[in-house]
């Protein structure tokens, strides 16, 4: 066949792939995302029904939570979308025609995997500029409309909470591990005036109480402003008004609600001040990984569709993409947990689980192009 001929025929190819691939995509993703919202709106339904919330805030939670399940369930659809395209390919005897005519694997399976770049290109576009806004205002929902607690906010790489007369000040807080860094708590008189200073280095919570270290509280005087006591203790039982559930992301472990150049540099300013930053870095190598599952799941798919087209339904190709899916997370999540707790390092972490299913993905493709 003539170059400009051969180039033709793969254009005509390559659209009719993609034609096939976006209406199969756009399939598995209403599938997974109707899942997980069912899923969520079951564990969620019992806040909302015993604080007599209002339609419109399970709307506002949902709504907002949205951005935040599609780029988890994506690379899922990404993985089914490819498992099913080419696999209705091979079962119908195109893959065979193709190959008949001088098309590879590779030269097939491109705009497949191309797809799954651009995807992961815009997963990883979402978690800087769109999943932390719409995460916190679903947390704002749940929390503080919803359940009547206090309202968190995250202002540049600190925690502010205002809650009665007291504003308290949050370096760094780690739910998982219910624990506190940095902490100052001002106390303020009706006038809007300083009366009471508390600052400590950290805290752990135990019981109803936060058992803070090295704390130094002052007193002043609401009139002058000038300090009139300044004591010191080693270890101090104090009741904070936060609990570690407060510092949690509804439905999330990890810092969904901070961009990446805010996990940055959130993570470098710890460091520099001697804090533990570990979850940080890991957090915020994870939220530059986990967007390129895409690629890896679409990779992935070739192989898998390849070996079983010619069974391929959509009730296996949704069973195959759960269970490849699951077995991914947990793979990763296991990772994350072996970097947060430093026994691996964050780049290996947060990129392990994709290496190892690109090599396995890799190997599946060579033996099936072999």
């Amino acid at each position: 066949m003539p170059p400009f001929m051969e180039k033709v025929t793969m254009l005509i190819i390559n659209r009719y792939i993609l034609r096939s691939f976006f209406r199969l995509f756009a399939l598995a993703l209403a599938t997974f995302v109707g899942l997980y919202l069912l899923i969520d709106f079951f564990e969620r339904v019992d806040n909302f029904i015993e604080h007599g919330a209002s339609a419109s805030l399970y709307l506002a939670y949902f709504l907002n939570k949205m951005p935040l399940i599609i780029t988890q369930v994506t690379p899922l659809a990404c993985l089914m979308a490819v498992f099913m395209t080419l696999g209705g390919m091979a079962r119908n005897g195109e893959l065979t025609a193709m190959h008949a005519g001088g098309f590879s694997l590779a030269a097939i399976s491109a705009p497949l995997l191309r797809m799954g770049l651009l995807f992961s290109l815009i997963l990883l576009t979402a978690n800087e500029f769109v999943v932390p806004d719409t995460v916190k205002q679903a947390r704002h929902v749940l929390a503080t409309e919803v359940k009547g607690g206090p309202s968190v906010t995250y202002k540049r790489d600190r925690i502010w909470l205002r809650h009665q007369k007291n504003i308290l000040n949050i370096r760094a807080a780690n739910p998982d591990r219910q624990t506190l860094e940095g902490i100052t708590m001002l106390s303020f008189d009706d006038g809007f005036r300083v009366r009471e200073r508390l600052d400590a280095a950290g805290a752990t919570f135990a019981g109803n109480l936060w058992r803070c270290r090295d704390v130094v509280g002052r007193t002043f005087d609401p009139d002058s402003g000038s300090l009139l006591t300044e004591q010191r203790f080693p270890e101090k039982a104090m009741a904070l008004p936060v609990t570690p559930e407060d510092f949690k992301v509804p439905g999330s472990k990890r810092n969904e609600d901070l961009s990446i150049s805010e996990l940055k540099r959130l993570a470098n300013k710890l460091q520099q001040e001697g804090y533990n930053s570990t979850r940080f870095h890991v957090d915020m190598h994870a939220r530059i990984a986990s967007p390129f599952a895409c690629l890896v799941m679409a990779f992935l798919g070739i192989p898998f569709a390849i070996r079983k087209g010619r069974g391929v339904s959509l009730a296996s190709g949704i069973a195959l993409s759960i269970g490849i899916g699951a077995i991914y997370f947990i793979m990763h999540a296991a990772l994350l947990a072996f970097g947060y707790t430093g026994t691996f390092s964050p780049l290996v972490a947060a990129w392990g689980a994709n290496i190892l299913f690109l090599m396995v993905a890799a190997w599946l493709f060579l033996q099936g192009d072999a």
